[in-house]
């Protein structure tokens, strides 16, 4: 098995702020999902992976996160074992963006915006 890709905070808010193509996904659970997310993050949870794994796209930066990186950390794996996509994982999770100073936001101001 192909070791995971990661990503730390300051290199994925560059990306964001970039015109890079990147797509978030945040495996977390409902109740953390709603308790704030990484603005433009798409809610996937984990067990749902499987599920979506062949609506991912191959062309573009997937990043996944949770928490604290772990959970996500699985999905890279599993997506790489299983669909051949090398995703990044978001070091530290949530914990480490807002840690990183970065912002977090609650879901519903996410759709108020869109």
């Amino acid at each position: 098995m192909s070791m995971i890709k990661e990503i730390d905070a300051p290199v994925l808010k560059e990306m964001m702020d970039s015109d890079e193509d990147v797509l978030l996904y945040d495996v977390r659970s409902q109740a953390e999902f709603m308790q704030g997310i990484i603005e433009g993050g798409e809610f996937m949870p984990m067990h749902t992976v499987p599920l979506k794994i062949n609506d991912l796209p191959k062309d573009k930066t997937i990043v996944f996160y949770c928490r604290s990186g772990a959970r996500s950390g699985q999905v890279c794996g599993y997506v790489a074992q299983e669909a051949g996509i090398e995703a990044l994982n978001l070091r530290g999770g949530i914990i480490s963006w807002y840690q990183s100073g970065f912002e977090v936001i609650r879901p519903e101001e996410m759709q108020a915006q869109g």
